[in-house]
């Protein structure tokens, strides 16, 4: 098979917290050399791509803003395109916000008044705000979700909530499910990051360490999927996931053994 684009998650693939994992330059080059473009997608919404070419340059990898997407980019995109005349109420990380106002997404601060709930990672969670997510829905607003991560590691081998944890709260309040879940493995994100990359689903690697996440989505489009055990994925939790990979491997400093 000749590959000609590959989407590469972030967290755990990349790095672990502040740490660059160990040859995975190589690998990011290795990819390049065969010729494949690549997405660089994370399921955090709460960095823009300018900030993630940053943390990407301190590690000393050469990314351009192109080449960056995030659960934030998918949602700005879906809001602009489905709800263009909307009012957004956002439950999030001021980076989130600022995404959002960058797209050109309309926001307001009074619930009872938006179209839409946004409910996504954000540290300053609290009564006050899951009570303004319940307000916003029983005046009729849409519930939308950045992404499914409840759980995320902090790079020291604990786990914080993260965005799932704050939509399931919403969820429990409200009685009633979110309306779609963005980001990482929606049918939006792996869209977005075919067009980013030119090139059809089985011409596409997704490299991640998250079955949930980066190798549900690949699977469902036809990807050929790559798990790495750089990350969340043990031989403990492997089996409470019915989606299989096509590889497995330790990291992406092996993807030659991919390609």
């Amino acid at each position: 098979m000749t590959y000609r684009g590959a989407v590469v998650d972030l967290d755990g693939t990349v790095y672990r917290g502040d740490d660059l994992i160990p040859g995975v330059g190589g690998g990011i080059d290795h990819l390049r050399r065969e010729g494949l473009n690549l997405v660089f997608f994370s399921n955090n919404p709460t960095k823009s791509p300018a900030e993630y070419k940053t943390r990407l340059a301190g590690h000393g990898l050469s990314v351009a803003e192109a080449e960056i997407a995030s659960s934030a980019t998918v949602t700005a995109s879906y809001l602009t395109a489905n709800y263009a005349d909307g009012e957004v109420f956002v439950i999030g990380d001021p980076g989130l916000i600022a995404q959002f106002e960058a797209a050109g997404v309309t926001l307001t601060d009074d619930p009872q008044a938006a179209d839409v709930l946004v409910g996504s990672w954000d540290k300053a969670f609290d009564y006050r705000k899951l009570t303004s997510a319940l307000w916003a829905i029983q005046a009729g607003a849409a519930f939308i979700g950045t992404d499914p991560d409840r759980r995320v590691p902090i790079g020291d081998g604990r786990l914080i909530p993260g965005s799932g944890a704050i939509i399931h709260a919403i969820e429990g309040v409200a009685e009633r499910p979110v309306d779609h879940v963005l980001g990482k493995p929606s049918e939006e994100a792996a869209e977005l990051a075919l067009s980013r990359l030119g090139v059809e689903p089985e011409e596409c690697l997704v490299i991640g360490d998250s079955l949930h996440t980066d190798i549900t989505m690949g699977a469902r489009v036809g990807m050929t999927t790559v798990l790495v055990r750089s990350g969340v994925t043990t031989a403990e939790n492997r089996d409470a996931v019915a989606v299989e990979p096509d590889y497995v491997i330790d990291s992406l400093a092996d993807i030659d053994e991919v390609l």
